[in-house]
């Protein structure tokens, strides 16, 4: 019998528009992204959906810079999503904090391996709604494999150089919490053309199942992409770290669009999506800012803890 991915099924949702029946009742039907928060100012327009919290389109001068989907269909790939508590994988979904094991949902098929967190398909609650910004929260209760309690709430904002994305993390529990927290945007490039600047001395070395084994600097590698240039054939799933900054803030830029990030968030994700099912591979690049790096959960590498009571936050955004 085959066997059918994750991935698989969010491709073939994603592909299925959904209809509206013509009754009294269609007012009940939502969108499988749930509700949809626009914001603009200036040339700038963003799209905010319910579901996930997230960034589900950015335009500037009326061009669309991310890979997107109509509110109307599932979408694919985290496309936006923010990834709490943890980004990236977790190996084999097992962890162990403070002396005890857990054991959380092996959400990717092939590897066995818990992926991005447990929020991307929840829906979050509306504080603030303005033309520029608005304020989403929502509250992770204690479950098996993650028996923390933490409140969220997540601004998008407009401003003169373009977005802010600010995160506050709250432990609402009694017990320390392991915490990590990443975003997935996707832009739309031409992967092979596309110019591609990431100011790392380091990445995280993989192993076959996409688990950091180590670090290597860059230098001399198809990874050193310290000054400007072409992507061309180089694949990339690849964390990068230590991160050259300018007052704090490191710049990762493809072609004219530019991602900016605090200092909390010590590492970032590259991805020129080659394995994309259900649609042309290298349809774009992710550009991933996280505070701790995959696998954290078990490495340490980045690992935030709170105290109850205890709040993280962090910022980071875009310009183009």
């Amino acid at each position: 019998m085959p066997q059918i991915s994750r991935r698989g099924v969010l491709a073939a949702a994603a592909a299925v528009p959904l209809a509206l029946p013509d009754t009294a009742n269609a007012r009940d039907v939502i969108a499988p992204s749930g509700r949809q928060f626009p914001l603009s100012s200036g040339n700038h327009k963003l799209v905010v959906t319910e579901v996930g919290a997230a960034l589900r389109s950015w335009q500037v001068d009326g061009r669309e810079l991310l890979l997107t989907h109509p509110a109307d269909q599932l979408g694919d790939s985290f496309f936006g999503k923010v990834l709490l508590p943890w980004a990236n994988r977790i190996d084999s979904a097992t962890y162990t904090f403070r002396g005890t094991e857990y054991q959380t949902p092996a959400s990717e098929n092939w590897s066995g391996h818990a992926i991005h967190g447990l929020v991307s398909w929840a829906a979050w609650t509306p504080v603030r709604h303005d033309k520029d910004r608005v304020t989403l929260e929502y509250t992770l209760h204690p479950q098996y494999g993650y028996p923390f309690a933490l409140r969220f709430q997540l601004e998008y904002a407009l401003r003169p150089h373009g977005v802010q994305v600010m995160l506050t993390a709250r432990n609402v529990g009694t017990t320390v919490a392991p915490l990590g927290a990443g975003y997935h945007p996707y832009f739309r490039v031409d992967v092979n053309a596309a110019r591609l600047t990431v100011p790392a001395e380091t990445y995280l070395v993989n192993n076959d199942m996409l688990i950091p084994v180590g670090r290597s600097g860059v230098d001399g590698t198809p990874y050193d992409f310290r000054a400007t240039r072409q992507v061309g054939a180089t694949k990339l799933d690849t964390c990068f770290t230590d991160l050259r900054r300018e007052d704090g803030i490191a710049t990762v830029s493809v072609d004219q669009i530019r991602l900016w990030m605090d200092g909390t968030h010590e590492f970032v994700q590259v991805y020129t999506d080659d394995g994309a099912p259900g649609r042309p591979a290298r349809a774009g690049i992710s550009i991933e800012p996280m505070t701790s790096a995959p696998n954290a959960f078990n490495s340490g590498d980045g690992l935030i803890t709170l105290e109850p009571g205890q709040s993280h936050r962090g910022s980071w955004g875009l310009s183009g």
